[in-house]
């Protein structure tokens, strides 16, 4: 039974994780890192389904809880960007030995191209899952209405509905403001290792110009885009988990 600990991040906030660890001897591959999407945890079919395989492959393989989500401590309205960045950087740091295979899921993959800012030591690739760099700025800002801007900087949050839960997301002005010091698209991206971004063609949440938009301005040596028709925002069909496994292992060689 694998049971969730925690450690505390510089701003002594609790981040639960969960961590199957192995001899790394055994195969001398990096060890996998799963950063979740906005308001997703570490319980996810994602995470879990890749916690199961690289178990079965006696493979290390990290997971956790941003600030706010899941298992964690803090009040998700209360957080923004830059505390689920210095979060992930926490984790690995504490918890990794050498450099690591990021897969981030939807905005952890923004945080992951970060991380690549941040910590470009730690790792070995990136697999970006329905990568949704800008989000805050390009998803939520640019498609907010003038009423909405209004209510934001009036009373400091618009509420959203969202088919991913019964309760709307509570959208902060501090999110959006702390957004746009990570902004990452009009930047050269230069990594000195394998990149592998991961789209389904039925992504409502992240169009397929993201990616294409990456793929431009990304530098690195060797860098694929999949698409993957009809595939949606979850990308956790059985196909799309061993899309995600096989570019895990084609970035980790």
């Amino acid at each position: 039974m694998l049971v969730k600990n925690f450690i505390k991040s510089n701003n002594n906030r609790e981040i639960a994780f969960v961590r199957s660890f192995y001899d790394g001897k055994l195969k001398k591959l990096p060890g996998v890192v799963f950063l979740s999407g906005f308001r997703s945890d570490m319980e996810g079919t994602k995470a879990l389904a890749l916690e199961k395989f690289f178990i079965s492959e006696k493979r290390d393989f990290l997971r956790f809880d941003y600030s706010g989500h899941g298992a964690s401590s803090g009040n998700f309205s209360d957080l923004c960007l830059s505390d689920w960045l210095e979060d992930s950087i926490a984790v690995i740091e504490q918890l990794t030995k050498g450099p690591q295979i990021l897969v981030g899921s939807s905005m952890g993959g923004w945080i992951s191209l970060l991380l690549a800012e941040k910590i470009p030591q730690k790792i070995k690739g990136i697999v970006g899952i329905a990568t949704a760099p800008d989000f805050t700025e390009d998803g939520f800002w640019r498609n907010f209405s003038i009423n909405q801007r209004k209510e934001l900087n009036e009373i400091g949050y618009v509420d959203l509905p969202t088919a991913y839960d019964n309760e709307p997301y509570r959208i902060t002005k501090k999110l959006i403001e702390d957004g746009r010091k990570h902004l990452i698209f009009g930047k050269k991206k230069l990594y000195d290792f394998p990149v592998r971004l991961l789209q389904g063609t039925n992504d409502a949440d992240v169009k397929i110009e993201v990616p294409l938009k990456l793929l431009e301005e990304i530098s690195c040596p060797d860098l694929r885009l999949t698409l993957v028709k009809g595939a949606d925002h979850s990308f956790s069909s059985k196909n799309c988990l061993e899309i995600i496994t096989d570019s895990i292992a084609a970035v980790s060689k």
